[in-house]
């Protein structure tokens, strides 16, 4: 097993809530603007997916750079502005206007004076502020096929040419990991910053990527069908993230989004299964 069952129980429920707040967010703006007058994407049918994936192919790209050359500074000033972005869609959804603010004072704590329970309270609603730029642009089908197109490239880039280790790394250098992080052992008072140094998993951690994807495509199941269809779908996403983590090795890294995939196909055949029935 990966992690111990108390961390591991701690990183599904915040998956869940990632997931569940998530979809809150995203119902709020389809069909309506987004805050700031920001106007949302027009992609349909295979431009929405070829879209996304070739720019997280050039993002990767570009981040790798940034951790060749070692440019913490530039990296974080990225990562802070992606953050702003994110958190004012993700707080507008429930507090309109003023997210702005809201948004670029957590994302300085996140990123300039990080701990651990500022950033994993900004990570249940990164995800669905940005999904919720993309939302409308995804049928079920067409956000299936970035799900695999997703897995395929995790897979790769976890196992074959192992980059994704090394931004992962870089991160954890500069502090500023999207995704998770649920440390093994309470912090110390006076010592509540971010340590993820990757030995004898001292932190737990779940990427972003993890979390966004199958948000994107429970997003697309709530369009089609209702909010409670697709939190389902993400439940069904968590009880695969629960076997990988069941069955991982400790100290060992594992692309997570095949089996999100799995999950996420399994839960949309039961949500057609109960569509079906009722």
């Amino acid at each position: 097993m990966k992690h111990t069952w108390k961390v591991t129980w701690i990183l599904i429920l915040l998956f869940l809530a990632s997931s569940f707040v998530g979809l809150l967010i995203i119902k709020s703006y389809v069909g309506d603007a987004l805050p700031l007058n920001i106007e949302k994407p027009e992609l349909e049918g295979a431009m929405s997916y070829t879209t996304i994936f070739f720019a997280i192919i050039f993002a990767t790209v570009l981040a790798l750079l940034l951790a060749k050359y070692k440019a913490l500074r530039l990296w974080k000033y990225w990562y802070f502005f992606g953050v702003v972005f994110c958190l004012t869609l993700g707080f507008g959804a429930f507090i309109g206007s003023i997210a702005l603010l809201f948004a670029i004072i957590f994302a300085y704590f996140k990123v300039f004076r990080p701990n651990i329970y500022v950033h994993n309270f900004t990570e249940v609603f990164i995800y669905g502020g940005l999904i919720a730029y993309f939302a409308e642009s995804f049928t079920v089908f067409s956000a299936a096929v970035l799900l695999i197109l997703i897995s395929i490239y995790d897979y790769v880039a976890v196992n074959k040419i192992k980059h994704m280790i090394s931004l992962v790394k870089f991160q954890s250098q500069s502090k500023t990991f999207a995704g998770l992080l649920v440390p093994y052992q309470r912090m110390k008072k006076g010592k509540s910053k971010i340590v993820c140094r990757l030995k004898k998993a001292e932190t737990a951690i779940l990427g972003g990527g993890d979390i966004g994807f199958p948000l994107l495509f429970s997003s697309a199941v709530m369009i089609e069908f209702g909010i409670l269809y697709g939190f389902l779908v993400s439940i069904f996403c968590a009880l695969s993230l629960l076997f990988l983590f069941y069955k991982a090795e400790k100290n060992k890294f594992y692309p997570a989004m095949p089996f999100l995939t799995v999950g996420c196909f399994i839960g949309y055949l039961v949500v057609r299964g109960l569509i079906s029935v009722v």
